[in-house]
């Protein structure tokens, strides 16, 4: 639709971000993106921008934004190191299929090549950790760049997308005209499904006595919680999860078994290798989940669910490959499912969640006296809040332990750095979070180490008072390495224990009220104290130094093969 008004490029982008719904950007200005945050200011009653104190949080707000609402998330940075430093965002948005668009300033195409001030080629940096990088030159090309841009990043297996802005772009004068962009010769965001290897699917589960269902991201992304819900249930088809799937279905359905993997449930990874078929939906057989691949579900037919064929037959050998939006494919395939009672198979996984009850949960969630255990702050958390919260955690043990015990009654509800593991992840992505869903709680995870990495983010919640409830769990460790030091390296603890600073004057100082709980019997008061106070909080649970997360598949041992212990 052409308007015959000329405008600059700053804010042809800004309009073309308003045309694709984007109501929400997390930015920081800097000398190669002025132009785009002056245009930006006159239109502050659509857009909320949400000033970060650095470039990696804007890229983990935006993450955090995204999983949580479904919309696509949106950073606004300069060139040079503003651009360089969402680099860990992009790569973490790639790896956990995050659809996120990053604008970054560029300066003026007569002068790239120059090693003019702040010259990097970011779009060539940024092409092996994206689903497209472009380099925006002239102001006639953004309504297109930014209407292609939305369309690959949300569609198909989402990601990130990269748009460099050169200067001269954002300040030439165009003419703005609308773009819709809903078809790329040879994208396939929609494959075509076949009919015959539904069928084929179909027969397999009918005809299994032991089958097992992966349940992965994919059914989030395709909004197929309740195409998910009829297939398992129809069947009687008991699932694991893994971590990004969590919340696919509530933690208190009968089918549903818990976490997958290394320190998932027992269950699920004995269950593996005794199922005779696998069926895997929207998850890619990380090594995490997999374990050793020589020993993994050897004995069972594999049926895997997936969007990105690139997936399929990668890691783990499949019988049946079933391309397509999972939201499709498991209408189909439910249709064609004959209703069956498997309450024996499902019943035969009792036995293994009474062991690691017995011999681990119990421990952590009850342990009666010492300090405190990371496990029983996080279920003292998820009770108290009903189990209706949003968790979002940092990474190591913090992580382990908050995926274990946290549980979940409503979709898109974990909120975790899965394939990258990037610490410091947890503050910005909380505080995307929030704001994507300001009527539910943001229940924020992290140890010491993790905090440390984005700390300056307590900035960002201090100023626009982002309501995040924020709990340390600090034993004074990068836990997750000690733990591995510990188990493998004779306890040689090579600088894994930390010298912190006092956490509570440190948010004092960001205006955030805090309250440090040692004592069990402090426990439930502290809790609700932060659930209570409006605002954000920072509850520091000091836990026991050298707790472990348990159970825990040694790295390169079959997946069944489990340490209940250290």
């Amino acid at each position: 639709m052409k308007t015959n008004e000329q405008i600059t490029g700053s804010e042809a982008l800004i309009r073309a971000l308003i045309k694709e719904g984007v109501d929400t950007i997390f930015g920081y200005p800097g000398g190669a993106i002025i132009p785009v945050f002056d245009a930006l200011l006159d239109h502050l009653d659509t857009i909320n921008h949400i000033l970060v104190r650095h470039e990696q949080g804007a890229t983990h707000a935006a993450q955090g934004f995204a999983r949580a609402s479904g919309k696509t998330g949106v950073c606004l940075v300069t060139g040079g190191p503003g651009a360089t430093n969402t680099l860990t965002g992009i790569a973490d948005a790639m790896l956990d299929s995050t659809p996120i668009v990053v604008i970054a300033g560029q300066i003026a195409t007569d002068f790239i090549g120059t090693d003019a001030f702040q010259e990097v080629d970011f779009t060539c940096v940024t092409q092996p950790i994206c689903k497209w990088s472009y380099q925006i030159s002239r102001p006639d090309e953004i309504a297109w760049a930014v209407a292609r841009a939305f369309f690959i990043a949300r569609s198909g297996r989402p990601g990130p997308v990269v748009l460099s802005f050169t200067k001269n772009a954002q300040v030439g004068m165009t003419e703005y005209v609308t773009e819709k962009v809903d078809f790329i010769r040879s994208y396939d965001d929609d494959p075509e499904i076949d009919i015959t290897r539904i069928r084929e699917a179909a027969a397999a589960i009918n005809a299994a006595k032991r089958p097992f269902v992966l349940a992965g991201q994919g059914i989030e992304l395709g909004g197929a919680q309740e195409e998910f819900r009829k297939f398992v249930e129809k069947g009687g088809l008991p699932f694991g999860c893994t971590l990004l799937g969590l919340s696919v279905m509530p933690s208190s359905h009968p089918l549903n078994k818990g976490m997958l993997g290394m320190h998932g449930n027992y269950c699920n990874n004995v269950k593996t290798n005794e199922c005779d078929v696998l069926i895997a939906v929207g998850m890619r057989f990380d090594d995490r989940v997999t374990g050793n691949l020589a020993t993994y579900a050897r004995q069972a037919k594999v049926i895997h669910l997936d969007i990105d064929q690139s997936e399929i037959g990668k890691n783990v050998a499949v019988d049946i490959p079933v391309l397509g939006n999972c939201r499709k494919t498991l209408a189909l395939l439910t249709e064609r499912l004959v209703a069956a009672d498997r309450s024996e198979w499902v019943d035969s996984f009792g036995k293994y969640q009474d062991e690691e009850y017995e011999r681990v949960v119990r421990r952590e969630l009850y342990p009666g006296s010492g300090p405190l255990n990371m496990g029983e702050v996080v279920n003292a958390v998820s009770e108290a809040t009903g189990h209706r919260a949003i968790l979002v955690t940092d990474v190591g043990q913090n992580q382990m332990m908050a995926a274990r015990y946290f549980r979940f009654s409503e979709k898109r509800s974990i909120i975790t750095s899965g394939g990258m593991g990037t610490m410091g992840y947890a503050i910005p992505a909380g505080i995307g979070a929030s704001i994507a869903c300001p009527d539910r709680t943001v229940c924020v995870f992290m140890g010491d180490g993790g905090l440390q990495m984005t700390v300056q983010e307590f900035g960002t919640i201090m100023e626009h008072r982002i309501p995040v409830k924020m709990i340390l769990l600090n034993n004074n460790y990068l836990g997750n390495v000690r733990q591995w030091q510990q188990l493998f390296y004779d306890r040689r603890y090579s600088f894994t224990h930390l010298a912190n600073p006092d956490f509570q004057t440190l948010a004092s100082s960001y205006d955030i009220p805090s309250r440090r709980v040692i004592d069990r019997a402090d426990l439930q008061d502290a809790v609700k104290e932060m659930l209570d106070t409006d605002g954000p909080f920072l509850l520091e649970a000091c836990v026991a130094e050298e707790g472990n997360v348990m159970p825990m598949t040694p790295p390169g041992q079959s997946i069944d093969n489990m340490l209940m212990e250290c």
